[in-house]
């Protein structure tokens, strides 16, 4: 018998490295990003209906679209079902952490389970976007070329980790265009021991995201984010996730994650601020 509801995680995805190594003839940027995924995100709940709606709860609704911009809507649609579409959104939108791609990631595989069929080609899945085909399999992964390159790298270390988003915008495409080069070097071939944590912090510590600088130029609250992150007690690397708002501390311990947290929350009550670990594991 088929199944009448499914419920899908789409967790927080976090560009630990991202690297901008070009731009083809139609616009589209190539990266090289060391993406991994978090035990925070949203909640995707699909059920069979003779027409597909959407309805958004949860702390960060506010805003989201019900109708065909958003992406759940779009990931129904080219899987040519019909469903009755909740997402519970606890993420904050178009912050650099992968909402609406890992909804939408999301929504393909609840709704391939409902119905029993098929996920799409990843040329098909590009569609809703270059960051999906990476959300589909929550794992630490090497992403490259528009998006769809993808090697898994399987689990990583479970880093005690805060996310920290001082809710403003920033628009994507303006960070991009504020890039004043887009043939920059990609990551190395080989990887670290990513469980002997010094090594893989002082790995990642090598690399780059290279939208940082003009975003911040955009909103220089986002250099203030990555400050206040780097001198916390026990931070190991601060840096920020995608084209952002959303900034990231990697942390020594689950103590001085905490202290840090509590001491964040106490200086910028109006941030969104949550602890976080690379569970990926939990996702399979």
């Amino acid at each position: 018998m088929a199944q009448k509801k499914v419920e899908a995680f789409a967790p927080a995805k976090i560009n630990l490295t991202l690297h901008v190594t070009g731009q083809r003839a139609d616009g589209y940027h190539l990266l090289d990003s060391l993406v991994m995924f978090a035990d925070v995100g949203d909640k995707i709940t699909v059920e069979a209906a003779d027409e597909t709606t959407v309805s958004v709860i949860g702390p960060m609704a506010a805003g989201v679209p019900t109708d065909q911009r958003n992406l759940v809507f779009q990931a129904a649609e080219l899987l040519g079902v019909n469903a009755k579409i909740t997402l519970e959104k606890h993420l904050p939108a178009a912050a650099g952490i992968g909402g609406g791609s890992s909804d939408a990631a999301a929504a393909l595989r609840a709704l391939t389970t409902l119905y029993n069929i098929p996920n799409p080609s990843v040329e098909e899945i590009l569609r809703l976007g270059a960051d999906v085909p990476v959300c589909l399999e929550p794992d630490l992964t090497r992403m490259s070329g528009i998006g769809e390159k993808i090697t898994r790298l399987g689990t990583g270390a479970d880093w005690p980790m805060i996310l920290v988003n001082p809710r403003v915008d920033v628009p994507t495409p303006k960070v991009f265009k504020a890039l004043p080069n887009k043939s920059n070097s990609p990551m190395p071939e080989g990887f670290p021991d990513w469980f002997e944590d010094d090594l893989a912090v002082s790995w990642l510590a090598a690399r780059r995201n290279d939208l940082e600088a003009p975003a911040i130029a955009i909103e220089p609250v986002i250099g203030t984010c990555l400050e206040e992150l780097g001198l916390s007690q026990g931070c190991l690397l601060a840096r920020m996730s995608g084209s952002g708002a959303t900034c990231f501390g990697i942390y020594k311990t689950d103590a001085l994650r905490d202290q840090a947290l509590a001491q964040l929350r106490r200086d910028f009550p109006k941030w969104w601020i949550v602890p976080t670990e690379d569970c990926v594991v939990k996702f399979r």
